[in-house]
């Protein structure tokens, strides 16, 4: 043999291995992924994630399976006043009035064999608030027929701090959880109405309704209930395009803490204003806290909550719209725009998205003044006012060729001498089976559903703070309308701490109104998705 082909023969010895080295690579990467998505609870799948096969050969994809995570949900603290200077960007805060009231309200669900989850409510850093439920000693399996649901439930008043509720996974199935945190007050600055689900913490979220203008306080909460520190960049855009602020990158959120964003100084003057939350290392649950205040009058507060990722269609329900004629003359006034019903859309990306908005009111669909078509740059915020539209409760349904985000805004109070509120109902998923739903204990409650199209049936069945389940209602609704139902107080003579929702046949869409009787308080809590339990990952390996 030559002196070249001995060495050829070396280099192709050498590539060889070095090939099976790669592959070996890809494998590893595989199961690093796998162990990442069960220590988070497995709720993604990771197909888009992995990296594919780069050799020759395929194997069959296997399903693997993924334990089920604790069900987590971090609520929000209070609503309090700001106190510094727009140009701070770290909040400090004052207390509210002498008649704010606030409480924690939380709703822990069986498995189909009766058994709740152990399950309970701790600060961020996991000191013990309340326990909702204890850990069972055995999980009976479910026997054959219709499941026996119980449940655990607990309202926690006078709230100061942010709050984790936690319920064990069961069965290897996560837990069916749901908690929000209600604000309300009679005085003071922050006078008004205002609430926020529990959120399960992530990585990337968007919130928008946010205003910075004149008389308008923003402050975003971005509360750590993990062990990991979390490093926080915020986009922001505004009607003019994304806005540069230095400080809005590399913000730090040590374990078990919250820490509290000025919007004001980072981007002022915004009236319009989107956030994109981004977080590397511990996920963060991030609200904002939004109040306005007109001269010495109070313009409401509320928690604006993330909605739905970007995409080509965005649907919110509970959009309930006052007396058309006196909304729009108030709207007219200086200082008075935000104080109109409008549809808020942010565009991520560099290409403009020319937006159809349809509304669906209780009798079917009803035209909006303007036409209901409305083009957005892209990178920018934009609104469409739906102050022309008659009274009513209203699901409102956007859609475009390019992904987008939205929420709408919702408003109580005609006259501008008086004291008023407003909500934001950010997009939602469609319903499917079980939806868990609690409930506020004080003021009025409606559930808003809408059925943008094909017909549907949904259900919903009270639970009560004695942790029982009562008989399910039935709803059959058209396609292209909304329902607007009161809900009560008590069932079986117990207090209702909220309800399982459940909705077939055509896509529908929910969320929970929020009042208070003879005041123009509102809050709108969308319907989150339900829990996921066991979940397969597709696992792809190539040699």
């Amino acid at each position: 043999m030559s002196d070249e082909q001995e060495k050829a023969g070396r280099d192709n010895r050498r590539n060889s291995k070095s090939r099976r080295g790669s592959n070996k690579g890809v494998v590893g990467g595989v199961v690093s992924a796998m162990v990442i998505l069960a220590a988070g609870g497995g709720a993604v799948a990771a197909s888009g994630m992995v990296p594919g096969p780069t050799g020759s050969s395929n194997v069959e994809v296997k399903q693997a399976d993924v334990p089920a995570g604790r069900s987590l949900g971090v609520c929000p603290e209070p609503a309090r006043l700001v106190t510094g200077t727009d140009v701070d960007t770290d909040a400090d805060f004052s207390p509210v009035s002498t008649t704010a009231t606030s409480a924690l309200n939380a709703v822990v669900l069986s498995n189909p064999a009766g058994t709740v989850p152990g399950s309970n409510v701790t600060s961020l850093d996991g000191k013990g608030i309340a326990r909702i439920a204890q850990a069972p000693a055995s999980t009976p399996s479910p026997t054959p027929g219709p499941p026996v649901l119980a449940a655990a439930v607990a309202s926690i008043t006078s709230v100061t701090s942010p709050a984790v509720v936690g319920a064990d996974p069961i069965g290897n199935e996560q837990a069916s959880l749901s908690a929000n945190l209600s604000y309300s007050a009679t005085d003071g600055d922050l006078r008004g109405m205002a609430a926020a689900q529990c959120q399960q913490p992530g990585n990337d979220s968007w919130l928008l309704g946010a205003n910075t203008a004149l008389g308008r306080t923003a402050v975003l909460n971005l509360s750590n209930a993990s062990e990991t520190p979390a490093t926080v960049s915020l986009d922001l855009f505004g009607a003019q395009g994304q806005i540069q602020a230095p400080g809005a990158r590399g913000l730090l959120v040590a374990p078990g803490t919250t820490r509290s964003v000025n919007l004001a100084g980072l981007a002022p003057n915004e009236s319009e204003l989107a956030v994109h939350v981004r977080s590397t290392g511990g996920p963060v649950a991030g609200t904002i806290q939004q109040s306005a205040l007109r001269g010495l009058v109070p313009g409401g507060v509320d928690f604006l909550s993330p909605g739905t990722a970007p995409s080509t269609l965005q649907v919110m329900s509970g959009v309930d719209i006052q007396d058309a004629a006196a909304v729009q003359a108030l709207g007219g006034k200086p200082g008075f725009t935000d104080a109109v019903p409008s549809l808020q859309l942010a565009v991520p990306g560099s290409s403009d998205a020319v937006v159809q908005v349809k509304v669906y009111g209780a009798n079917g669909e009803r035209q909006i003044p303007d036409g209901g078509v409305v083009t957005v740059k892209g990178g920018t915020v934009a609104s469409l006012k739906l102050d022309g539209l008659p009274s009513g409760s209203y699901t409102v349904t956007a859609s475009s060729d390019v992904a987008f985000v939205a929420s709408t805004r919702v408003v109580r109070g005609a006259k501008a001498d008086s004291p008023a509120d407003f909500a934001w109902s950010p997009s939602a998923s469609r319903l499917g089976s079980q939806h868990l739903v609690a409930a506020p204990r004080a003021g009025q409650s409606f559930f808003s559903f809408g059925v943008p199209e094909g017909r549907a049936t949904v259900s919903y069945a009270p639970v009560t703070a004695d942790g029982k389940v009562g008989k399910s209602v039935d709803v059959d609704m058209s396609g292209g309308t909304t329902s607007l139902i009161e809900l009560p107080a008590t069932s079986g003579g117990a207090a209702v701490a909220g309800y399982v929702v459940s909705a077939e046949g055509g896509p529908v869409y929910g969320s929970v109104v929020l009042g208070n009787k003879d005041r123009p308080d509102v809050a709108v809590l969308a319907i989150q998705d339900a829990a996921d339990g066991l979940r397969k990952v597709p696992v792809t390996v190539g040699y």
